[in-house]
């Protein structure tokens, strides 16, 4: 049996132990994969037979971690010397100079899982148990998770294998329980630009007092997620006392899920799929429903927008996709109504963490130049919680929610939570924008809504909270030449540079004027 290597930084005149290597800081960002460098030369790689990418137990003191292993050739590090991503190093709490063990982690059995469902096999559920609580504890590197992702994709799940994941999900994070009958929740599939409705709702439904604690995500795949944007306004990042205590006096929260670990295999997860730009069918239903469970919901609304560039792209799919989520929902307890929306082009104006907000704002408000197909939107899902769980009618349903808007006390219960989460903030924009007007005249028949996120991304959104797009036509609608298409913004010139570049390469495609 070999002996574990000793990572430690000592002076030069102390090294007297073959396996001594010091520890070095090179400050690399691997966006939360744990990495350890050690250079081709290493000793105790050729000793202990390490290769690139392989899977590495790390000790400090009564700490460790599994890191994948890359190896150096440029000088990066001398000879005796080692590395951690900032990641790693933070997940270890380590510090130039300390004592270090490293050796061989253990085989996984799931791996041979994830090999089994590469090759078409159907899983059971000890298998996706194992798998996801794998993945919590961190144990697989990033390709381990690539290759879980890609067996999962398309249509390689069977509906029994997506309730055996979500129940799997469900199991390893935290999960929250309320001393209510009733907690509402609401979500939407995505892939519609600027379809910030969550910030509307919540505040219509708690100031009904429905409880409503809403835990969202960040981006996947767009420019913005409910959780980028609530924190233009606000702090998202609560725990579970802090949920408690705020849904206690307000009914409800607008909060990043990923800050409670509700489903923790979700948020390493998403980590994996934004890389990728994918959000498979399997996988998407479990990290809802995981999500809705494990915040203590009993009855959810879900939007299913329905376009040519939306995420589900027919009403066949829709359809499929809703009786596959009703199933799953079943199967976990929980009652859920679903909605088949327009998803042909952006909602709203803003597009991005700040013009969006700015868009929920001007709603709640009631301001003249509101987006109205936003505000509409929001008054349908908030009306369907209200059916779903107070057994409303819908004429009665959608005159209470609208009353609630109109009357101001939305607005002001949307500025109670924000004040409950830490203190209300109003939007800021970016310094550097770029208006686009149309070099024709005709009427808008198509807008793609992929290129509009991906432009909304490449000016910066949503790391850059103020980038984005202010979009200004919507299908249908007569357009003269020089009239605004829609308004980049930025927070630096390189980005707003990359944003422009596409806009030149893909403008007849991103916005169809005939």
């Amino acid at each position: 049996m070999k002996s574990p290597c000793f990572l430690k930084l000592k002076n030069l005149h102390m090294h007297n132990h073959k396996d001594d290597l010091r520890y070095k800081d090179i400050w690399i960002d691997t966006n939360q994969e744990l990495v350890i460098y050690m250079p081709e030369s290493c000793h105790v790689c050729k000793s202990e037979g390490f290769q690139a990418l392989t899977r590495v137990e790390v000790w400090f003191k009564k700490k460790s971690i599994i890191a994948a292993l890359n190896i150096t050739q440029d000088g990066l590090l001398g000879d005796g010397e080692v590395a951690l991503s900032l990641s790693a190093k933070k997940k270890l709490n380590v510090q130039n100079g300390d004592l270090l063990n490293v050796k061989h982690a253990e085989p996984l059995q799931s791996i041979a899982y994830i090999r089994a469902k590469l090759y078409g096999n159907a899983l059971d559920q000890t298998a996706y148990d194992e798998i996801i609580r794998d993945i919590v504890d961190e144990k697989y590197s990033n390709v381990f998770i690539t290759a879980f992702l890609a067996a999962c994709s398309g249509h390689n799940m069977s509906l029994e294998e997506i309730c055996y994941l979500t129940r799997a999900m469900i199991n390893v994070g935290n999960k929250i329980a309320w001393d209510k009958e009733i907690i509402a929740d609401k979500h939407c599939i995505g892939g519609l630009p600027g379809n910030r409705t969550t910030m509307i709702v919540v505040p219509i439904i708690a100031s009904l007092n429905i409880p409503i604690p809403k835990t969202s995500s960040r981006a996947i795949t767009s420019p913005a997620g409910t959780a980028d944007t609530m924190e233009v306004l606000t702090n998202v990042t609560l725990d579970i006392a802090a949920l408690h205590a705020i849904v206690a006096k307000e009914n409800g929260c607008i909060a990043w899920g990923g800050a409670v670990k509700l489903s923790p295999a979700d948020d390493i997860i998403i980590r994996i799929e934004r890389a990728l730009d994918i959000d498979s069918e399997g996988q998407m239903i479990a990290s809802i429903l995981s999500k809705k469970i494990a915040a203590g919901s009993t009855h959810c609304v879900i939007d299913i927008p329905v376009g040519s560039t939306a995420k589900v792209r027919n009403m066949e799919s829709a359809k499929q996709l809703a009786a596959q989520m009703e199933a799953v929902a079943k199967y976990v307890g929980l009652k859920i109504r679903i909605l088949f929306s327009d998803g042909n082009q952006p909602v709203g104006e803003g597009i991005g963490p700040s013009l969006e907000a700015r868009d929920v704002l001007k709603v709640l408000r009631n301001d003249s130049d509101a987006p109205q197909d936003l505000k509409n939107r929001a008054l349908v899902l908030a009306s369907t919680i209200v059916q779903l769980t107070l057994g409303k009618s819908e004429l009665e349903a959608n005159m209470l929610v609208a009353s609630q808007l109109e009357n101001g006390a939305a607005y002001n219960k949307l500025l109670a939570i924000c004040e409950a989460q830490g203190g209300f903030k109003e939007p800021k924009q970016a310094n550097l924008s770029e208006k686009i007007t149309a070099g024709n005249e005709g009427i808008v028949t198509k807008i793609d809504n992929r290129k509009v996120a991906r432009l909304a991304k490449l000016a910066g959104a949503p790391d850059t909270p103020e980038a984005g797009l202010d979009f200004k036509v919507k299908l249908g609608q007569t357009i003269k030449a020089g009239d605004e298409l829609f308004t980049i913004y930025a927070g630096s010139k390189g980005e707003l540079n990359y944003a422009m570049e596409y806009f030149k390469t893909n403008q007849g495609q991103i916005i169809q004027i005939n």
